[in-house]
């Protein structure tokens, strides 16, 4: 009877335990592949990193019900992501440049550019898990153990997914062989790189907004031991990480316009879209850390201080200057339009002046009314200028009929939304505040993003939603801010 009771825990011990060996084999089989280009090794070490990263995905829960000491677990539960991540994804990064020196060195400027992202991956995932493993230290050492949210859940389901995807991309020995496993990993090596493209920046996304999420929930508890009782001292650093959120908010614009210079719309799109979750974030971030009242340097609540006006620059650049380069690009490299050259230029630089007033209104405006915009925001305003210019570039690259309807659908559509963010009587719903009181709406909202990315419709959908929330205030007017 003994036996059979031990069972369990010996099981949920396997999973904890088991994924650093495997991840080992892994690597040692990666290495063995650079070496000789051996294609069973590569096999065996794509079967290890599936079944470790099945056991990343399950071990938390086995963990929490069946060892004797749940709080241990937990504990050695984290110390095995460290080992695990610092070590597979370093070795993922190392494979991609392998693969663009040896196994395909005609590449173009898109595969370097993904080798390029891939780097950034991991550092990224790296610096994340430090930082969680940092701030959840603290977090112990006041009594406080944290527990798994929404965010954190996410990460791990995607991240493990995507390093064994990326793994066996990075050392996949073109050939035809066969097998089910040999079969399945040439299909999944061989998707289109832009498909690689959507599932890493998701990835990179969702690891910026783990770190948010964390810092909004512990950072109190990280600075009551690092600051003690320095108020300056832990405003100065609380300040940091909305700070942070806000250069973050800037990047994804900046890479925005690089991926569309690439050609890269829909990747492009994502960036936009990470870049609003960014602005909400660290808004968000700022009021739950408490850096919306004076600083104890200043009695005042001054109307500028360096945090605000660091989130207008961003905001202009990823709202404002970002769409209307991403505009002008798009549609100064089209042949054949319709519209002459002028009116393209003329167009982008109303949509960036009139974005530019938004902000400038939106900083002095000593009247907010809590829940609502006063004018379209300008994340709405870009991400809706932006998708019929997607779908005006997915139209030229497929030779479809409908070139000309998006083009003229995409000067309207700019016209409409420059006008739009400035018109003040008009009141939007803040849509932040509503998925937080409203859980279940942006669970679902998310997952029909993530399904829509992969399939061809997803600009119509973005469209969509979009034009949805540009007429919403016809019925949002009825409801009172208090609600």
């Amino acid at each position: 009877m003994a036996k059979k009771t031990n069972i369990p825990q010996r099981f949920a011990s396997l999973l904890v335990y088991g994924r650093p060996p495997l991840v080992l084999g892994s690597l040692v089989c990666a290495i063995a592949v650079m070496w000789n280009n051996d294609f069973t090794l590569y096999l065996i070490g794509t079967s290890f990193l599936i079944v470790a990263m099945s056991f990343d995905l399950v071990d938390s829960w086995f963990a929490a019900r069946f060892l004797s000491n749940p709080t241990l677990a937990n504990l050695a539960d984290r110390i095995m992501d460290k080992i695990v991540y610092s070590t597979i994804f370093p070795l993922v990064a190392v494979g991609m440049m392998w693969r663009l020196t040896f196994i395909a060195p005609d590449r173009s400027k898109p595969e370097m550019l993904h080798a390029i992202l891939v780097l950034v991956l991991c550092i990224i995932v790296i610096v994340r898990n430090n930082i969680a493993h940092f701030i959840r230290s603290c977090a112990i050492n006041k009594a406080f153990f944290p527990e798994n949210k929404e965010f954190t859940r996410l990460r791990t389901m995607v991240a493990s997914p995507v390093v064994v995807l990326l793994y066996i991309h990075a050392f996949y020995l073109p050939g035809e062989r066969d097998g089910l496993l040999a079969l399945c990993t040439s299909w999944l090596a061989s998707l289109p790189l832009r498909s690689f493209y959507i599932i890493e920046i998701i990835l990179l996304i969702i690891n910026f907004g783990s770190i948010a999420a964390l810092g909004k929930k512990y950072g109190n508890l990280c600075l009551d031991e690092v600051a003690h009782e320095d108020d300056l001292l832990r405003w100065r650093i609380l300040s940091f990480f909305p700070n942070t959120l806000s250069v973050l908010n800037a990047l994804m614009g900046v890479l925005a316009v690089l991926f569309a210079y690439q050609g890269l719309m829909r990747q492009a799109y994502i960036f936009l879209i990470g870049a609003a979750i960014f602005d909400k974030l660290d808004g968000a971030l700022a009021r739950k850390l408490g850096l919306t009242e004076p600083s104890p340097a200043n009695e005042s609540l001054s109307q500028v201080s360096f945090g605000g006006i660091l989130d207008d620059i961003a905001d202009a650049v990823s709202f404002c200057l970002a769409p209307a380069l991403i505009f002008f690009m798009v549609f100064s490299d089209a042949p054949d339009l319709i519209v002459h050259e002028f009116w393209i230029a003329a167009i982008a630089l109303l949509y960036f002046l009139l974005g530019i007033a938004r902000l400038i209104y939106f900083t002095l405006d000593r009247k907010p009314i809590s829940g609502f915009f006063k004018g379209m925001p300008t994340p709405a305003a870009a991400l809706l200028i932006v998708a019929p210019v997607m779908l005006f570039s997915e139209a030229v690259d497929n030779s479809i009929k409908m070139v000309d309807f998006w083009e003229v659908f995409s000067f309207v559509t700019a016209v409409v939304a420059s006008l739009a963010m400035n018109l003040y009587p008009v009141h939007y719903l803040h849509i932040g505040r509503f998925m937080d009181r409203n859980p279940w709406f942006g669970r679902a909202n998310i997952l029909l993003l993530i399904v829509a990315l992969f399939s061809p419709y997803f600009g119509y959908i973005a469209l969509l939603y979009l034009i949805l929330y540009l007429l919403s205030p016809i019925l949002t007017r009825r409801l009172e801010p208090i609600q």
